[in-house]
């Protein structure tokens, strides 16, 4: 898939189209705020909230510009605003996106990570979803134990629905990742 096309087919909301972005631009955006901030729980942080972020305004993307430089114009100003926040000590938590609106991912269809999810022996399972980081063990076990919905693992983490759905679909990568290991 060439990123012109995974644009537009984001904006028809497409998932395969946001796995393709978030694939593909991840490791730049998130070295780019590791350089930043040379911590990396705070540069993963951010680099959900970009994420989140850009999948939420995909409408607004300009053709005219590459969507490397528009990913990157905001996490760099996502950035900044964390920085005027710790600063101003407005907020003590780092939740940068305000507002219940996001992105609408249908989820009706399981993609090839959730049919791996799936598809795995529990105990395997389990050991290999010990290997990724708590708030990526956190997110699978509310969407695929307790079978929350976006909505209430949003509502259960006071975290913005979006994150949720950007650290999930992260966490499926991962998660696949070790599986087939």
């Amino acid at each position: 898939m060439e990123i012109k096309d995974a644009i537009i087919r984001a904006k028809a909301n497409d998932q395969k189209a946001f796995n393709f972005l978030l694939d593909t631009h991840w490791d730049y955006v998130y070295g780019f705020q590791l350089k930043r901030l040379e911590n990396e729980n705070n540069a993963e942080d951010i680099t959900i909230q970009t994420f989140s972020k850009a999948f939420d305004k995909i409408e607004s993307f300009n053709d005219s510009y590459t969507f490397k430089t528009w990913i990157i114009t905001i996490s760099k100003n996502l950035h900044i605003d964390l920085l005027r926040k710790e600063k101003a000590s407005i907020l003590k938590q780092k939740e940068l996106i305000s507002g219940d609106e996001a992105y609408n991912i249908p989820d009706d269809s399981p993609s090839i990570e959730d049919k791996l999810i799936t598809e795995q022996n529990l105990a395997k399972l389990l050991r290999d979803i010990k290997r990724l980081k708590p708030h990526y063990q956190e997110v699978i076990q509310l969407r695929y134990f307790q079978e929350y919905s976006y909505k209430q693992i949003a509502t259960e983490l006071n975290e913005p629905i979006n994150n949720i759905k950007v650290k999930l679909l992260r966490a499926k990568k991962l998660l696949a990742e070790i599986i087939n290991g």
